[in-house]
C-alpha cells in the first residue's frame, strides 16, 4: 500500500503546526519551565558540567513521549484525511 503523499504531508504539517503553537504558548506563559523542558531534550542543562544523569534520562523520556504522541496523532490524522477522499 502506498501512502497518499499529499495527505501524508498535510498530516505532518498539521501535527507540527500544533506543536509549534503549544511551544509558543508555553514560552509565553512559562518561559523558565519551557527552557528547562527543552534543555533536557537537547542536553543543554549545564554546558560547563556536561550532561548530568537525571537530566539525560528526563530528556529521553520526554523525547519518547513527544514522539509517541506526535506519531499517534500523525497516523490518526493521516487516516482521517485518506478517508475523506
Amino acid at each position: 500500500m502506498q501512502l497518499n503523499k499529499s495527505k501524508f504531508a498535510l498530516a505532518a504539517a498539521s501535527v507540527m503546526g500544533v506543536w509549534s503553537a503549544i511551544c509558543a504558548a508555553l514560552v509565553a506563559l512559562a518561559p523558565d519551565l519551557t527552557l528547562t523542558l527543552f534543555s533536557w531534550m537537547v542536553h543543554l542543562v549545564n554546558l560547563d558540567a556536561g550532561v548530568s544523569f537525571p537530566e539525560a534520562i528526563y530528556g529521553v523520556i520526554e523525547v519518547f513521549i513527544l514522539t509517541y504522541v506526535t506519531a499517534y496523532v500523525f497516523a490518526w490524522l493521516h487516516n482521517r484525511f485518506v478517508q475523506t477522499t
